[in-house]
């Protein structure tokens, strides 16, 4: 099946870059998990699951060991505690995310 490569960014990364930008909020911002949820559009139930490593970390040690995407989680984070940042404008860099992690990956063969 033909997916687009967006498509498998977010179901494979964006759970990691997410809990990466949640982790530095609540360690660094001292924001609370409510405060989080709201920023990141998702639930407390859910940055409460990243900060205990049970959502989030399927190809983390992966992304993790990427430069880039360690420095444009933190950015993110820091223009969010700074209020930099609309929703519209944390969905951007998500799509920021989705073509650093395409430049960094060998194509896949044709079948």
């Amino acid at each position: 099946m033909l997916r687009p490569p967006c498509e498998e960014i977010v179901q494979e990364f964006l759970p990691t870059f997410r809990s990466l930008i949640a982790k530095e909020l609540i360690e660094k911002y001292s924001f609370s998990q409510i405060d989080v949820a709201e920023k990141l559009g998702t639930t407390q139930a859910a940055v409460s699951q990243y900060l205990s490593s049970k959502r989030g970390q399927r190809n983390s040690s992966k992304i993790k060991s990427m430069t880039k995407v360690k420095a444009l989680a933190s950015e993110v984070a820091k223009e969010i505690a700074e209020n930099k940042l609309e929703e519209f404008d944390v969905s951007s860099s998500f799509c920021k995310l989705c073509l650093e992690l395409r430049t960094n990956q060998p194509r896949r063969k044709s079948k």
